[in-house]
């Protein structure tokens, strides 16, 4: 079981290691196949900037082609994902991106400037279920706008979904005349471009401040850009894996520390033979080693197994949709095989360390006596040094993340676990005999007590050391899954509270499910306004900014919302800013994750890039919004439009009047010219969609923590089999004394349950203590948003349940098999 418990850990790590570097080299690899041979390129802190730059850029000297860009997300009807397009002119474009030439279908070479022709990427193609000559219908505002399909993108990334179109085309069908969304630079031969690109970034700064950003493709901000996007979610489970594995670690060193007490006579005689301490010491370490080759080599055979089926079935955005629109596929790793293969040697030495220091070290002469067991477990008697792990862990937790990764969170509840199981032998003692003295005191007066409680009692009170090591896989597994599980419950508890608070309307309505190109002008905001049977409307703009090189950018949201009452429209997080005198400027509220990735706290002025220039916005509060982890600010829709001059909007959230009932309102919003491009629906619909999602995000965190309950059945099921097997002469010496073989298992049961119920509270006491860490530090440091606690009974004490079992009818079947050999064979090496 500890091999197996290996195996597991090695297996769940390195397979998940292998499906982030698939998934998250196969993202960049498309992201680098958008940009081509370009060897600068200019970008806006918005997504689209005014085409008159481009002129400028591609008459400088050092600018030996210069391709201009258009890319956007186009919305698709009837609740479909959009699209994305990248608009371009062929005659540069062929230059820099040849890989996004469009190869028409057709022989007419017109196609390639037609205005309404669209090439498409093989995994497009596919996902529309379109062919060459079809259309494709998008819509922009509530209009639909079909194109025709003429041909393929051929050199597109596997899984890639594209759509390409002539740049003028683009900007006249989908309403952005005069718009791009990048230029993309060909220097000539012997420019430097280091130099070239600081002298752009200092002229286009000095000509238009916080408008244009210079940088080379694939540069370390771009790397680091995409990396942020998933790196806490990838790292996080990574660490989930390696639970298993930490698990298997208690299991390697309860079953070997149980098997070196069952062999002490052995070693007493060897080292009474000639047998060097350090042989001996070797002697055990290798077994352990052996362990850990074998868990190891089979879990990083099973890791690349589980990895390419994943891979195959189910992509490699595990759920959590960062990689979406890519195939990756399994590529093996030598160094991360290496570093996983380690880690399973390395926890295996690491488990079997203790118990070979000790029967190198153990005096023969006493370790040839009977019943010395529980002196070699005596060093594990001192509280001190888990009471140290537990203060440095509960330090820890008030440490600053690094790189934005919860580090030394993970660290504290690596401690809180060494520390909880090394205060066990402590914990049993104080239990048991507590326990044991009840019990005489209670049955004093009997003449006849039970002999089984008696017994029980009587051992578990004055083995404490050998409970403390049966408990060590016990509570190391069910802590975990206990902490794991409230962790996941007061996430997803606290996302269905969230949605409940930001959904207060009775409907919401939208032009497509996504995508930047859909919306509602000013006039058919007044015909929701006006429709039969709806009281009040407010409406939503979406957006997005960019606010530094190296993360992806933040969300901006324009409401309808009252300045004055920001809490009936948004969850907000403490106090409120206090506006000092005289500040006129508009308010903005940013979220928790905006805030620490930002450095951002109210009172402070937040300049937003909008309309080509920087505008200072006073920042009012933080809110909570558990829908984007990279950051979004609200302000209002009023601000907005006075500083852009876009009056359309995305969304609408709809009040309905009293007595008219859902049905009716959709029936007439519906009626309405444009009401067919609507998509209305009901809070409770979009509350279901939502924690569908959560689920699906969170479906591989699932799998871990239902491996981690198995694993902990199996460390029940080996601890107690280790432990049983090794007591076979104290239960022969039993029957010598009249104790019957039904009384010994009836023992030996009440032993398991004892046992594992002690371990069951303790377990829970250090989950709920590590699902602390997990939900106020790791889960902030990692995501930047907080939530309450909220706890799974029903599920914790399912699991109890089975551990409970599991471990009675382990010690049973064990002890069967401990009596099956007889009394007299049980004490032969006494004679």
């Amino acid at each position: 079981m500890a091999v197996a418990a290996i195996a597991v850990g090695v297996a769940l790590g390195f397979a998940i290691h292998l499906i982030n570097a698939a998934a998250f080299n196969e993202f960049s690899s498309a992201v680098k196949s958008l940009s081509g041979q370009a060897d600068v390129q200019i970008t806006g802190t918005e997504p689209t900037f005014d085409e008159a730059v481009y002129p400028l850029l591609a008459q400088l000297p050092e600018v030996a082609v210069a391709s201009p860009v258009l890319e956007f997300a186009a919305s698709l009807p009837d609740g479909r994902a959009p699209l994305k397009i990248v608009a371009l002119d062929v005659f540069r474009a062929g230059f820099i991106t040849p890989d996004l030439m469009g190869t028409p279908a057709s022989a007419d070479p017109a196609d390639v400037l037609a205005d309404d022709a669209l090439f498409l990427s093989p995994a497009a193609q596919q996902w529309l279920g379109v062919q060459p000559g079809a259309t494709v219908a998008f819509q922009v505002g509530t209009q639909p706008l079909p194109l025709r399909f003429v041909g393929g993108l051929q050199r597109a990334r596997v899984g890639q979904r594209l759509g390409v179109m002539d740049i003028g085309a683009a900007q006249w069908r989908f309403g952005r005349v005069g718009q791009l969304s990048r230029v993309d630079l060909k220097l000539r031969d012997g420019v430097d471009r280091n130099a070239f690109q600081a002298a752009l970034q200092a002229r286009l700064q000095r000509e238009h401040p916080g408008r244009f950003r210079v940088a080379q493709p694939n540069d370390a901000d771009q790397e680091s850009r995409n990396s942020n996007l998933s790196r806490a979610y990838r790292v996080n489970l990574s660490v989930l894996a390696l639970v298993a594995l930490f698990t298997g670690a208690f299991l390697v060193f309860s079953t070997q520390a149980l098997s070196v007490m069952r062999r002490r006579s052995q070693f007493a005689l060897l080292r009474v033979l000639g047998l060097e301490r350090g042989r001996l010491l070797r002697q055990v370490l290798l077994e352990g080693l052996a362990l850990g080759l074998v868990g190891a080599l089979a879990g990083i055979a099973a890791g690349y197994g589980i990895a390419a089926a994943a891979l195959h079935f189910f992509g490699g955005d595990l759920g959590a949709g960062y990689f979406a629109g890519v195939q990756p596929t399994v590529q093996f790793t030598p160094i991360g095989a290496l570093v996983y293969f380690t880690l399973g040697v390395g926890v295996a030495l690491l488990g079997c360390a203790a118990p070979a220091w000790e029967a190198a070290r153990a005096t023969p002469a006493v370790a040839l006596k009977s019943g010395a067991g529980e002196v070699a477990l005596a060093r594990l008697a001192p509280a001190w040094p888990a009471l140290a792990c537990i203060a440095v862990a509960a330090a820890l937790t008030q440490a600053p993340p690094v790189f934005e990764l919860p580090l030394f969170g993970y660290l504290a509840i690596a401690l809180l676990l060494i520390g909880g199981i090394a205060l066990m032998p402590r914990i049993a003692a104080l239990a048991f005999r507590t326990l044991h003295r009840w019990w005489q005191a209670a049955t004093r007066t009997r003449p006849a007590a039970p002999a089984v409680p008696a017994l029980t009692l009587a051992r578990l009170a004055n083995a404490s050391g050998q409970a403390g090591v049966a408990l060590g896989g016990v509570l190391s597994s069910f802590s975990l899954m206990v902490a794991m599980a409230i962790m996941v419950a007061s996430f997803r508890v606290s996302v269905d509270n969230w949605i409940l608070q930001v959904l207060p309307a009775d409907l919401y309505a939208r032009t497509a499910a996504g995508g930047a190109t859909a919306g509602l002008t000013p006039r058919e905001q007044e015909a929701i306004r006006a429709a039969p049977g709806i009281a009040r409307a407010e409406f939503m703009r979406l957006a997005s900014v960019s606010l530094a090189p190296q993360r992806p950018n933040v969300v901006l949201m324009a409401r309808d919302l009252d300045p004055a009452h920001p809490e009936r429209t948004v969850v907000l997080v403490g106090a409120a800013a206090v506006r000092p005198a005289g500040n006129l400027l508009p308010p903005a509220w940013v979220s928790e994750a905006m805030a620490d990735l930002y450095r951002i706290k109210p009172g402070d002025t937040l300049p937003l890039p909008l309309r080509g220039a920087p505008r200072p916005f006073f920042v009012a509060g933080i809110w909570r919004d558990y829908a984007r982890s990279t950051g979004a600010v609200q302000i209002t829709r009023d601000d907005y439009r006075r500083l852009t001059g876009d009056a359309d909007v995305s969304d609408a959230a709809l009040w309905l009047a009293k007595g008219v009932t859902v049905g009716d309102a959709q029936a007439a919003l519906k009626r309405l010219p444009f009401g067919a491009a609507l998509d209305i629906t009901a809070p409770t619909a979009i509350r279901a969609l939502s924690l569908k999602i959560f689920d699906r995000s969170f479906a591989v965190t699932y799998l871990l923590e239902a491996i981690a309950i198995v694993i902990g059945l199996f460390g029940v099921a080996a601890t107690f089999s280790a432990q049983t097997l090794a007591r076979a002469k104290e239960f022969g010496m039993l029957r010598h004394v009249g104790v019957t073989r039904g009384q010994v298992l009836g023992i030996l049961a009440l032993e398991g349950g004892a046992l594992t119920a002690l371990g069951i509270g303790t377990g829970f006491a250090l989950g709920w203590a590590i699902s602390l860490v997990l939900v106020h530090v790791v889960n902030p440091q990692s995501f930047h948003w907080t939530m309450e606690m909220h706890y799974p009974w029903p599920l914790l004490g399912a699991v109890a349940g089975a551990l409970l079992l599991a471990a009675m009818l382990t010690a049973l079947v064990a002890g069967r098999q401990a009596l099956s050999g007889g009394p007299i064979r049980a004490v032969r090496e006494d004679w």
